[in-house]
Formats: structure tokens, C-alpha cells, sequence
């Protein structure tokens, strides 16, 4: 079995329950939902869902650096909204973090997410 190796960053939001920042697995490092926390108050960052998703992609990209990758090597992401409605809105900022070809990624409509946010995102990159 492949040794699992946990990745941190004080650049992110600490974890908020029993579980990593992200973790390797051989070539693989799979980034917890992030949340749109802001690393050094822990609180919600202040905006819309445009601000949250700002925030959330610059919390996967604060793992993925700490860990040696960039968001050109995500290859798929998982994205849980609050209201189907802020999909246009939430894909706007996320076509600004991704380079062509873009990852694979699926998005669910959530009835609630943690601390009541209005995005989370999760992904798994490719060394």
C-alpha cells in the first residue's frame, strides 16, 4: 500500500475537523474541500459567492504550492454549491484560475455546507 503523507500550509485554513489539508498518495495529491476561510482569521471572507469562490481557489492553490504543484496539474476538481443559481457566477472565477485544457469537474448543488459557505471546492492533482 502507498504511504499517505499529509501536506500543511498556515497559507490555508486549518483544518476545521479530523482531517488534512490534502494528502499524497504516490503521485497523487488529493486537496481537501476548501472552504472560503480566510487563513489568517479563519473567518468567511466578506462578498458574494464571486468573493467565496475567489477565496476558496486561492485556499487550493496555497496546498497545491505547499505541496510543490500548481493548479495546472489539477486534473479533477469537485465543486458543491449553495443555489444551482450562482453556477454562472462561480464558473466565471474558476475559468480565471484554471489554464486550457481545463480539469475535469463535476458540480453539485449542496443544501448546506460547512460555517454555511456558499462554495467549496476539492481537488486532486498529479505530480
Amino acid at each position: 500500500m502507498t504511504q499517505r503523507i499529509a501536506v500543511h500550509t498556515d497559507q490555508a485554513p486549518k483544518a476545521i475537523g479530523p482531517y488534512s489539508q490534502a494528502i499524497w498518495a504516490g503521485d497523487l495529491l488529493f486537496v481537501s474541500g476548501q472552504t472560503p476561510l480566510v487563513p489568517a482569521t479563519g473567518l468567511l471572507v466578506e462578498g458574494g459567492v464571486e468573493a467565496q469562490t475567489r477565496q476558496v481557489l486561492q485556499n487550493v492553490a496555497a496546498i497545491l504550492e505547499a505541496a510543490g504543484l500548481s493548479l495546472a496539474q489539477v486534473a479533477k476538481s469537485t465543486v458543491f454549491i449553495k443555489n444551482m443559481n450562482d453556477f454562472a457566477a462561480i464558473n466565471e472565477v474558476y475559468a480565471s484560475f484554471f489554464p486550457s485544457p481545463a480539469p475535469a469537474r463535476s458540480c453539485i448543488e449542496a443544501a448546506r455546507l460547512p460555517k454555511d459557505a456558499l462554495v467549496e471546492i476539492e481537488v486532486v492533482a498529479r505530480r
